[in-house]
């Protein structure tokens, strides 16, 4: 699969001389605009934005009259105009909508999705005042189709970190349910299915091994930080489906554990081939993955690993027992077991249901007599 930007796209503007990557800060000399679109990581459960720090302490010196700065990185309500702007303005001695123009548009890419784009997807933009909202929105409207424009700064920060914590809190009801699911005698994927035959109040979502990327095991939790921080409250709920999230890896493993005990084999020695090592199908990102997680766990309890990625290449960052493999009938014969984690269309699944001893399905992908469903 070839990336979201494809290798023959920058070369043609590389050989062009519209785009000169570069790590020299001299090289912002005389800049138009500049967009900062860095990590916003957390770290010990807080907010790090020392990334957005160091961009603009790397900015001021070159900033001059006119310029125009835009913040794409994810982060709480109040990031852009409580730490970027006293910074830029201290180091550069301008003033932010009087001599440069200032404010905030979030970042909305979906890694491999080839149906909404940087260009199509509806880009919000906001301003420290109306010159800087149409300076902003004149920038990205000659790069992207539809410009929202959001009076509020802070209400495009917080429409952003909204925007993934409805996914969060979704994905966790939908976790939380497969996890009882079966007990109750009941099948979720069927369940699901139905449900989303209703025209109107429903959105389907699917259970999974766990949430992964930049977006969802982070963003919440920097919206959910800033509501303790400002108000002493908190946003439970939100709170509670990082929790559940959390804690479908582990549910995986103890599914398989049951699995394999029922055959009478124990965990320790067992070969287990996982499928899929990025957090998302037909993508090599593996930030924050959860197959990560479920393999350092079934190691930890002493299972032979292999794993199976086309798009991720080596080295893995897992445990010395976990190796690279490929998916072929030998390898599947010879497992005690097979973990579809990521449900990449390069896997060859009827291969997968015919040769696999048995079979944990994550994605709701196989069927057979020899796979269980999540």
């Amino acid at each position: 699969m070839s990336p979201d930007v494809p290798a023959d796209q920058i070369a043609a503007v590389l050989a062009s001389g519209s785009y000169t990557p570069t790590a020299c800060p001299g090289d912002l000399a005389g800049f138009d605009v500049a967009v900062i679109a860095v990590p916003t990581p957390l770290r010990d459960g807080a907010p790090d934005l020392s990334a957005v720090e160091h961009a603009g302490q790397i900015l001021a010196p070159h900033m001059r009259p006119g310029c125009i700065i835009i913040l794409e990185s994810t982060t709480y309500p109040g990031t852009t105009e409580d730490v970027l702007k006293p910074l830029l303005e201290a180091a550069s001695g301008l003033r932010t909508g009087t001599d440069f123009h200032f404010g905030y548009s979030p970042e909305r890419i979906d890694p491999g999705n080839r149906t909404w784009t940087l260009q199509n997807t509806p880009k919000i933009v906001s301003g420290i005042n109306a010159a800087s909202l149409e300076a902003i929105s004149a920038f990205y409207a000659s790069l992207v189709d539809t410009v929202v424009e959001v009076a509020s700064i802070r209400d495009a920060e917080l429409a952003k970190v909204l925007e993934n914590t409805f996914r969060q809190v979704n994905i966790a009801l939908v976790n939380e349910l497969a996890t009882y699911a079966r007990q109750l005698g009941t099948d979720i994927w069927a369940a699901l299915d139905a449900a989303a035959t209703k025209p109107f109040g429903f959105m389907r979502f699917t259970p999974g091994p766990g949430v992964g990327g930049h977006c969802l095991p982070i963003d919440p939790t920097y919206l959910s930080w800033q509501v303790r921080r400002q108000t002493g409250g908190a946003l439970r709920l939100v709170e509670m489906a990082d929790e559940i999230n959390t804690s479908m890896p582990a549910h995986v493993v103890q599914r398989l554990t049951e699995a394999l005990n029922r055959r009478g084999l124990p965990v320790n020695g067992s070969r287990i081939l996982l499928l899929g090592l990025a957090y998302k199908a037909n993508t090599s990102d593996t930030r924050h993955s959860p197959a990560f997680t479920v393999a350092r766990l079934l190691t930890a309890q002493g299972a032979r690993i292999q794993v199976v990625d086309p798009h991720v290449e080596e080295p893995f960052d897992l445990d010395a027992h976990a190796h690279h493999a490929h998916l072929t009938a030998t390898n599947l014969a010879m497992a005690d077991a097979v973990v579809l984690l990521t449900d990449h269309d390069a896997f060859d699944l009827r291969l997968v249901e015919r040769r696999a001893v048995y079979a944990l399905d994550c994605r709701a992908r196989l069927s057979g007599a020899n796979v269980e469903r999540l």
